[in-house]
């Protein structure tokens, strides 16, 4: 493979997680301060309600990782991985068009709700697929490294969606934000969803998805095959992947919520200390991946869910500590900690299935983790955080065994 050709693979599989993380942070951003008096300004919960629309992509995930998962192992990796994000891409930008609930009543959560669904069925392709790009297309004694990509738009996404929320505050008044400046991020989607489409549209199909199709190896429903033939790893990689994403959702959109709200930091403040700390989850990812291909994925994801139960029980003292250093100390422990939780499960997941069913396999492990750990997170968090956020980190805790007895449960790769 010619040097153009790895720069465009590699850009390819982490633009498209990147355009991922930012469409759903800006959400999640969204919902923890402006969505609740926006959309559900006649209940008591507004909060809650308004973690409830971001959990509900979460649910829709596993169905579109069931609809791409079945053309991705059909029809190729290449043309659904451009339709995943036509569909992520165009519901978050419509995003910005909704209007308020006090100018059509409850049609306006009704739509919001409609658009989140939207974006977690296109989501629920895209995480999978990029994954496949760059370790499918991976030297072996690369794989790991390789695989890193798609997690590294994690931080990426993160940064840029952030980043415009922090100059937002900087630049609006709190007026001015909640009227119309919270919109501006949606819109910008597009600008990225273009350039992602840019890159995909110049890639050429998988090795592995071409050698399948030659050899007539593919199945006619991809899902059906995937639980006949590989209940064990789809239920091990689904409970692997819980850690990571409490991890994530708890230490950003949880945290961003509970530190302006409860503890009173100015949200320009909060949003330039989760900007620091996103810099360890970077980090955590590429020392994990590099030192996964010298010793082994399974090893970087078992510390990294171990050290998750760490994270749990100093969430508490920490977050809750009343100091903005000991909570950016914490922040970055647990987000350089989900980099070890995160970052190899872009070369771990594919090895666990063959070559016909793996965009499924992938996809929906991916995403049925993300519901336990990411949906219900801050949703749990809320509820939690009123009995004392010592039990909040009690969540991380769980998640870590969890990922734990997921990872233990196949200790070695079972595809061809």
């Amino acid at each position: 493979m010619n040097q153009p050709d790895t720069r465009r693979i590699l850009l390819a599989s982490l633009t498209g997680t990147a355009v991922e993380f930012y469409d759903f942070y800006i959400y999640a951003t969204a919902a923890a301060l402006v969505f609740g008096p926006l959309f559900f300004p006649t209940s008591s919960a507004q909060q809650l309600l308004s973690y409830a629309t971001f959990g509900l992509a979460f649910f829709a995930r596993p169905v579109g990782a069931v609809v791409f998962g079945h053309f991705g192992d059909r029809v190729g990796r290449k043309s659904t991985l451009v339709a995943s994000l036509l569909l992520m891409g165009g519901s978050t930008v419509a995003i910005a068009f909704l209007p308020s609930y006090a100018q059509v009543g409850w049609v306006a959560p009704l739509l919001l709700c409609i658009l989140r669904f939207g974006q977690g069925l296109g989501l629920g392709g895209e995480w999978g697929g990029a994954s496949l790009l760059a370790s499918e297309n991976a030297p072996p004694h690369r794989r790991m490294t390789w695989g890193m990509f798609p997690p590294l738009g994690a931080p990426v996404g993160f940064i840029a969606a952030n980043g415009f929320f922090l100059l937002l505050g900087l630049m609006l008044t709190e007026e001015q934000f909640h009227a119309w400046g919270w919109r501006l991020p949606f819109l910008a989607s597009a600008v990225l969803v273009l350039l992602g489409l840019w890159v995909r549209l110049k890639l050429t199909e998988t090795a592995a998805f071409l050698e399948a199709a030659k050899a007539e190896a593919i199945p006619r429903v991809p899902i059906a095959t995937l639980f006949k033939h590989h209940l064990r790893a789809t239920l091990a990689g689904t409970f692997a992947v819980v850690a990571c994403f409490a991890l994530f959702y708890l230490a950003t959109a949880f945290a961003l919520g509970y530190g302006t709200k409860e503890l009173g930091y100015p949200r320009e403040t909060f949003l330039a200390v989760e900007l620091v700390a996103i810099l360890f989850l970077a980090i955590g990812i590429i020392v994990s991946c590099v030192a996964a291909d010298r010793s082994s994925a399974t090893r970087m994801l078992t510390l990294g869910c171990a050290a998750c139960l760490a994270a749990g029980v100093l969430m508490g003292p920490m977050l809750g500590a009343g100091s903005l250093l000991v909570i950016l100390v914490w922040l970055a422990f647990a987000l350089f900690v989900m980099g070890f939780a995160y970052g190899p499960l872009g070369g771990w997941l594919p090895d666990l299935f063959p070559a016909e069913v793996r965009y499924t396999g992938v996809s929906l492990t991916f995403n049925l983790g993300g519901i336990i750990g990411g949906a219900l997170a801050p949703i749990a968090a809320q509820a939690l955080s009123e009995r004392g956020i010592n039990y909040v980190g009690l969540y991380l805790v769980a998640a870590g065994v969890l990922s734990l007895g997921g990872i233990a449960a196949i200790r070695r790769p079972a595809a061809a």
